[in-house]
């Protein structure tokens, strides 16, 4: 029997199809409780784009999907259960890099990245913080 999805992988999948609203999607993000593989000590990231990215899963189906092709082989991934919201406002500014958060990326239909912008990240290392706003204004 299929788990239900979490409330984070239900917002996904509505921004995945056009709906649902893109700030509800960040709340719901901070507030939940996001499974993040540890390697070696640290927290498991990959680089892409420029951008450092943790990779965070809704549940334990999402993490088993990631093991199979970055896991220890036959036995359990280590992971740290963070809430979203300390990963986005300690973590990714401790890392002195461009990063962001990468959720479920081992689920074909049910990936999202929260990138380090504003509105996400906190200001001081989201990497659009100094051009113009909407409205006109300056980060």
């Amino acid at each position: 029997m299929e788990q239900p999805r979490t409330a984070l992988a239900e917002r996904i999948a509505e921004r995945r199809v056009g709906v649902g609203d893109p700030r509800a999607l960040v709340g719901e993000m901070r507030r939940s409780i996001l499974l993040v593989p540890v390697s070696d000590g640290g927290l498991w990231s990959a680089r892409s784009g420029g951008v450092r990215w943790i990779c965070g899963f809704t549940d334990e189906a999402a993490l088993a999907r990631f093991a199979v092709h970055h896991g220890p082989g036959d036995r359990p991934m280590d992971h740290a259960a963070l809430l979203g919201a300390r990963i986005i406002d300690e973590i990714v500014p401790s890392l002195g890099e461009p990063a962001g958060l990468a959720v479920d990326i081992a689920t074909d239909d049910g990936s999202m990245f929260f990138p380090p912008v504003t509105g996400i990240v906190p200001d001081g290392v989201a990497v659009d913080a100094g051009t113009v706003r909407e409205g006109g204004d300056r980060g």
